[in-house]
């Protein structure tokens, strides 16, 4: 009798598979999600990197189209701050400057250049090439907040001549 009992048990756990495939199915379906969910957050750090990285070539574009952007100080960093939050699309508002914009001095031939004054001077007799660099900064903070992995700082640089 116990022999006919065990031997029922095991032809109904080995020969029947009704639900087999719905398990597998539950569970590598969670496993695409989880792949799918990580491929579109990683794309949208990647387009906050690009963005971060436009931010800073337009804040060094727009002091070499306004002749270096100076102001009695230096440079105008405002309107360089407006010009890189104007193009950083969705991130407009996490946009900032790791280090003030600097800039550089040199001239083509002969001559010295002057950086201390705003606007540069020097260079008599050969041509003075002004330089902007730019660094900017954004922090992303991910849609899905996974255990070791918090906001991330996006960094961009640029470097432009200054038109004169």
């Amino acid at each position: 009798m116990r022999l006919r009992i065990v031997r029922r048990i095991a032809r109904r756990l080995s020969g029947e598979e009704r639900g087999q495939a719905m398990i597998e199915t539950a569970l590598s379906s969670l496993f695409l999600m989880l792949v799918l969910l990580g491929g579109i957050e990683l794309g949208m750090v990647a387009y906050a990197a690009v963005e971060v990285a436009n931010s800073a070539k337009a804040a060094a574009q727009y002091a070499a189209m306004n002749g270096g952007a100076w102001t009695r100080t230096g440079l105008d960093t405002v309107g360089m701050l407006a010009a890189a939050q104007a193009d950083a699309g969705n991130l407009v508002t996490r946009i900032s400057f790791t280090t003030p914009p600097t800039y550089a001095c040199r001239c083509t031939g002969g001559g010295f250049a002057n950086c201390g004054t705003a606007p540069p001077t020097g260079c008599s007799g050969s041509h003075l090439l002004v330089t902007i660099q730019v660094k900017t900064q954004a922090i992303y903070t991910p849609l899905v907040h996974a255990v070791g992995f918090g906001s991330i700082v996006l960094k961009g640089s640029a470097q432009q001549e200054v038109l004169q």
